[in-house]
């Protein structure tokens, strides 16, 4: 997933990460170049849908402009990270 909007500095990552692990959910998330973030999650799918619809969202202090979803082969991904 991609996310647009003004998602670098408002805690994005952290708060995403907290909760997938508070899901059960693996994977990462980072901060790009262009000023989107990107991240990769693997886990049951209500969980995984979870994080989608606050990615959709973000924690206070974001602005959501646009959210990129797309599937992928799973990778067996453990832990969540912060790249």
């Amino acid at each position: 997933m991609i996310v647009h909007g003004l998602v670098q500095g408002v805690f994005f990552r952290d708060t995403v990460r907290r909760r997938a692990q508070s899901w059960g959910v693996a994977g990462r998330i980072r901060n790009n170049w262009d000023g989107t973030v990107e991240a990769v999650f693997e886990g049951e799918s209500d969980a995984v849908e979870r994080l989608v619809e606050l990615c959709r969202k973000g924690p206070s202090g974001a602005r959501v402009d646009r959210v990129e979803v797309s599937s992928e082969e799973r990778e067996g991904l453990r832990g969540f990270e912060i790249l």
